[in-house]
């Protein structure tokens, strides 16, 4: 974010300190079109400026500024500093990390409440697993999106801070091998080919999400393909694995599973879809055609608004339909408050960069705090 500093001459090239030493010509300019250019302008940089006395030098920021220009006049921002551990912490995304929790979760609750069995030690190898996938996802999404020039600008990209391409990919690559062995060696222990077949569908989707040539995010399809991933694809895949033992290696697919993993799948692609109310503007001018883009951030309000209402009229008609068990239901309508904070905070503010930012935070805290309801509704009921 950048903040005003004050109105600078172009002709003269410097920064007053205060009002009464602004040098701006006496007559009306027009507002700058959208995608102006921003200049970077030195101090002192014109002849005009080594004739101010030295009472007049006194008076001026020595340092670089930037202008956005306004004809023969400009507006002059100072860049903000974001200090390094914000960054790196913004990089490293944790809170992220519940999608790869949730669907484990529960599809474990779901294989217990289906066969009173909870296999700790599998549980986490999965968990270790799934927290190798979700960090290739991140780490390839920043290498790819930074290849496009989409994360050209954004400071907390991961190849930005560590300022090497090729380590971040090399490390992406890593976390994607060892997940997906973990992945394998649990399918493999469990005897289970479903759940193998499930969670490799689960990341080809996360693939052609990001990686070249297919890039489906860039098209728009990011949305469907997160619902399919964590919801159908892992949250099933997570339940067969967990639920099978020497006795009972085939668990029936009934619709409490099934319908878990729609409401998984729902909430996690509602942190997607606003996570990219901030990126309108760079996601635009790299071709990034992503659902904010096509509808712009006030339709896109409106779409999380009745998503929201959505979401927990599903849970209405499951619950009442008995296809989810009763505590689920009644568990899960308890973070009815979070969704109304998260349609209320991005209705409010979808015009202001600064603050949306943090909308799919409350979307993740959502998307954490249903699923633990879910999960323990789940548990309950058996």
């Amino acid at each position: 974010m950048m903040n005003f500093v004050s109105l600078c001459d172009m002709n003269y090239g410097f920064v007053p300190k205060k009002s009464t030493d602004f040098f701006v010509k006496q007559k009306i300019h027009k507002l700058p079109s959208r995608g102006d250019v921003i200049t970077r302008l030195p101090v002192f940089g014109s002849n005009a400026s080594e004739n101010l006395n030295a009472k007049t030098r006194s008076n001026l920021r020595v340092r670089p500024i930037f202008c956005k220009s306004y004809g023969d006049t400009a507006k002059v921002y100072q860049e903000e500093e974001i200090p390094k551990e914000k960054l790196i912490w913004r990089a490293i995304k944790l809170p992220m990390y519940s999608v790869a929790l949730v669907p484990l979760t529960v599809g474990a609750s779901a294989a217990y409440l289906e066969t009173g069995l909870f296999l700790a030690r599998r549980y986490v190898t999965l968990m270790l697993s799934s927290i190798l996938i979700i960090t290739w996802l991140n780490l390839s999404n920043d290498v790819y999106d930074f290849d496009t020039g989409a994360d050209k600008n954004k400071k907390e990209s991961v190849v930005n801070l560590v300022g090497s391409r090729s380590g971040t990919l090399a490390a992406a690559i890593t976390s994607l091998t060892l997940g997906v062995s973990g992945l394998v060696w649990t399918s493999l222990d469990a005897s289970n080919i479903r759940a193998i077949l499930l969670l490799a569908s689960a990341i080809l989707c996360g693939y052609v999400y990001q990686c070249p040539p297919f890039r489906l995010s860039y098209q728009g399809l990011g949305e469907p393909l997160c619902f399919a991933a964590f919801g159908p694809f892992a949250t099933t895949a997570f339940y067969l694995l967990l639920g099978s033992s020497s006795e009972m290696r085939h668990l029936p697919l009934s619709g409490r599973v099934l319908s878990s993993s729609l409401l998984v799948g729902f909430t996690t692609s509602l942190i997607l879809f606003c996570s990219h109310f901030h990126q309108v503007d760079g996601d635009l001018a790299v071709g990034k055609y992503s659902p904010m883009v096509r509808l712009g951030t006030e339709k896109g309000a409106f779409v999380v608004r009745w998503a929201i209402r959505l979401l927990y009229s599903m849970l209405l008609v499951l619950g009442l339909s008995r296809i989810l068990p009763l505590p689920c239901t009644l568990m899960c309508f308890l973070t009815l408050p979070v969704g109304n904070l998260v349609s209320s905070y991005v209705e409010k503010h979808h015009k202001d960069n600064g603050k949306i930012f943090m909308a799919k935070y409350y979307c993740v805290r959502l998307h954490a705090l249903f699923g633990a309801a879910l999960s323990l509704g789940l548990v309950i009921a058996r």
